[in-house]
């Protein structure tokens, strides 16, 4: 009985995809809806590059796409709170 073969090694070079998933989710939450799916989206292409798990990647991006919906009904409603109408 053969015994199935080890996972081939990880590509070589750095592996940061938790660092641009994590600061995709952080930025995409607080300021930057932009900076969270560029982020996201550099953490998806790194997951698949190295396989490992594109779910931070895919959180990024969400938020970062709620972070700009979110932006746009606030300021479409006059409620947004960095503009002043004075």
């Amino acid at each position: 009985m053969n015994a199935p073969y080890p996972p081939p090694p990880p590509a070589g070079g750095r592996d940061r995809t938790t660092l641009w998933g994590v600061l995709g989710i952080v930025l995409g939450l607080i300021c930057c809806g932009v900076l969270g799916i560029v982020f996201g989206y550099l953490s998806v292409r790194d997951a698949k590059r190295y396989g490992q798990s594109p779910v931070l990647g895919y959180l990024a991006i969400a938020f970062g796409v709620i972070n700009i919906i979110g932006s746009l009904i606030l300021r479409a409603s006059g409620n947004y709170p960095f503009w002043n109408n004075d």
